[in-house]
């Protein structure tokens, strides 16, 4: 098992080096720089084993680190409850979130198709391996934090201990349990395809971790420990299960070879969403439209694609003013959480940054509009002169912005509406400063996105995304909306600067698109 292993890891290595090689290669103005042998060069390989390396490494503490401190540690500044007791039930909970969508095993991914399904290495030990090298992995880089953060808030030391094992032991559970699930059906399921089952008790485990506390619920270490003790039980009978369980080979014959999932004859992930989306396109001879030109054809391309842009937007929508109507009917039945929802109402609008950035479509429809549109139609010359890419643009820009404002709508009447109810503000401007910098934040996500896909068009001729500056961006979008959390400003200085800037990003960014797009805007080798 040692060996499979240490083979499994090379060829992981590998794999990861000459990404690393590729994605430097995909850098403006470095690419034109470096050549096309470089991946043979040995002391670029040696800086990338390097880089490799410190990923690992990094991999094993940085997203715990993340994970305790914004989602639990940050998280309890809201509450009046009992701050110890609080960062337990949190943690417990979205512990058990975490677990069904993230077994580590169920995974299919690229290293264990090359392993198993070309270099057909043992499947079980290359399995186990792998699967009790991420579990140490997970106990390794959440245990300095669980310590610290959990000193921190007053839990006993032996408490922070037990936090990671139960973490595995979660783990452990919802592992086994999918085994047992394909010896009884012989269907293997994706984790990158979670069931409406399991998204919805991961929303329900979600609600209970930042939900009870808002109502002055949470467990204490006594129930904890109970918590603990069935994982533990659990835990190693799932240990011995999956131990025990000789099918592997089969199971990920399936799991890495079925059409719905990521890897077979060079199918990648994007061509799984591509030919879902092919799905869902409505060709019906009825629709229409009375425009002409670029807004003709952006007419039809949405009418004919309203399931892939609307769908969930309009689940988003439903979603948001059920929760409205919770807080609304919580805070006239419990005056204090009553006081709380306005105090965050005027204080924690940066928090909505975040909220509005998970709610944008804009990567989604982006998406679309390359797979079942500019994928053929930019191999035409006409389509790629300034003229038309200009007028699709604005067209597009128009239907991102309407798709985008129909949940944030909701979101910017229902905030001042809530404000009223809890007690108001003595300040009119904060009801006009919430409604408008919600507005704001829609509109700078959906020009962000839009103005990144033109300027940026990350997919290649298969439909994989390639854009190593794409994703930087990306990146950055996500962790300055994360950072935007741990914000606390009044909600009138805030709003009136996150409108100015919003403003101005947008009519920056939508300068640059239509100086620049049309040289930008193209497919990827």
């Amino acid at each position: 098992m040692v060996k499979s292993f240490i083979t499994s890891f090379k060829l992981k290595n590998t794999y990861r080096v000459n990404s690393i090689i590729y994605s430097i290669k995909q850098i403006p103005i470095i690419k034109r720089i470096l050549p096309n042998t470089l991946y043979k060069n040995k002391a670029l390989k040696i800086i990338a084993n390097i880089i490799s390396i410190l990923m690992e490494i990094v991999g094993v503490f940085l997203g715990k680190f993340l994970y305790v401190l914004l989602m639990i540690f940050l998280m309890l500044q809201i509450y009046k409850t009992n701050t110890a007791d609080t960062f337990l039930h949190i943690f417990t909970f979205l512990t058990l979130g975490g677990a069904l969508l993230n077994t580590y095993m169920f995974d299919p991914t690229k290293d264990k198709y090359y392993a198993m399904m070309i270099m057909n290495m043992d499947a079980k030990k290359y399995t186990l391996s792998n699967y009790y090298y991420k579990l140490i992995k997970l106990i390794i880089g959440f245990l300095p934090f669980t310590i610290i953060f959990g000193l921190m808030v007053g839990l006993p030391l032996w408490v922070t201990l037990l936090l990671p094992i139960y973490v595995v032991m979660a783990k452990l559970a919802v592992g086994a349990y999918c085994i047992k699930d394909f010896q009884k059906t012989r269907k293997a399921r994706s984790e990158n395809l979670p069931t409406k089952i399991q998204w919805t008790l991961v929303a329900i485990f979600v609600l209970l971790s930042y939900g009870l506390p808002a109502l002055n619920i949470t467990i204490n270490i006594s129930i904890f420990l109970v918590l603990f003790i069935v994982s533990l039980i659990l835990g190693v009978y799932s240990f011995i299960v999956i131990k025990n369980f000789n099918e592997y080979k089969k199971m990920y014959k399936q799991l890495l070879t079925e059409t719905n999932m990521v890897v077979f004859n060079n199918q990648s992930t994007t061509q799984i969403i591509k030919d879902n989306n092919l799905k869902q396109i409505e060709l019906d001879v009825n629709d229409t439209s009375n425009k002409s030109g670029f807004a003709y054809f952006h007419e039809l391309f949405v009418k004919r694609h309203r399931k892939i842009l609307t769908k969930a937007v309009k689940k988003q929508s439903a979603v948001i003013a059920l929760i409205l109507v919770v807080v609304i009917i919580a805070s006239f039945a419990n005056n204090e959480f009553k006081t709380i929802t306005n105090s965050l109402l005027l204080s924690y609008l940066p928090y909505f940054v975040f909220i509005m950035y998970i709610l944008n479509r804009g990567t989604t429809v982006t998406q679309a509009m390359f797979m079942n549109c500019d994928h053929s139609m930019l191999t035409y010359r006409i389509y790629r002169t300034p003229k038309v890419i200009l007028g699709i643009f604005k067209e597009r820009l128009k239907t991102l912005i309407s798709i985008n404002l129909l949940p944030a709508s909701i979101i910017a009447i229902g905030l001042p509406l809530l404000l009223y109810i809890t007690g108001g503000t003595d300040n009119i401007l904060n009801y006009f400063s919430l409604f408008f910098s919600i507005i704001a934040m829609s509109i700078f996500f959906s020009v962000h996105y839009l103005v990144m896909y033109y300027l940026l068009q990350p997919y290649n001729v298969n439909t994989e995304m390639k854009s190593s500056t794409y994703r930087i961006v990306q990146g950055l979008t996500y962790f300055v909306s994360w950072y935007m959390i741990q914000i606390k400003l009044p909600t009138l200085q805030f709003g009136i600067a996150m409108i100015i800037f919003c403003i101005a990003y947008s009519l920056i960014s939508l300068f640059i698109a239509y100086k620049y797009a049309p040289k930008t805007f193209k497919l990827r080798i």
